[in-house]
């Protein structure tokens, strides 16, 4: 992929465009970026989970889980569910699974050592 090179000679309905995909990528980092957020899509990228197993998965309390849980919902990155009490949770397109896969490349492999 070929990133786009802005100058000049940009209308201003495409630097229109270019500053709104700017404001939506940089609100996808500032969510992703939170470890707490990035662990439950992690989880999440291996399919649909409870609330219960996201506890457990993350050794957290039910506030704090709901607590991200909200604000990657709120953001559009995962999409709930409701079976009797329990709610289920999973991501809501390939985007966080993406940027996973290439933190995953950049951070955990031996690839960068």
């Amino acid at each position: 992929m070929v990133l786009p090179v802005l100058d000049t000679n940009l209308s201003d309905e495409e630097l229109d465009r270019f500053v709104a995909n700017a404001t939506t990528a940089s609100n996808f980092l500032k969510t992703v970026s939170h470890e707490g957020r990035l662990m439950i899509l992690c989880h999440l990228v291996t399919g649909e989970k409870s609330v219960t197993e996201l506890e457990e998965l993350l050794s957290a309390r039910q506030a704090a889980v709901s607590q991200q849980l909200s604000r990657l919902r709120m953001e559009g990155l995962v999409v709930p569910r409701r079976e009797g009490k329990a709610i289920f949770y999973r991501l809501a397109d390939n985007r966080p699974k993406r940027i996973l896969e290439l933190v995953y490349e950049l951070f955990c492999t031996d690839a960068n050592d």
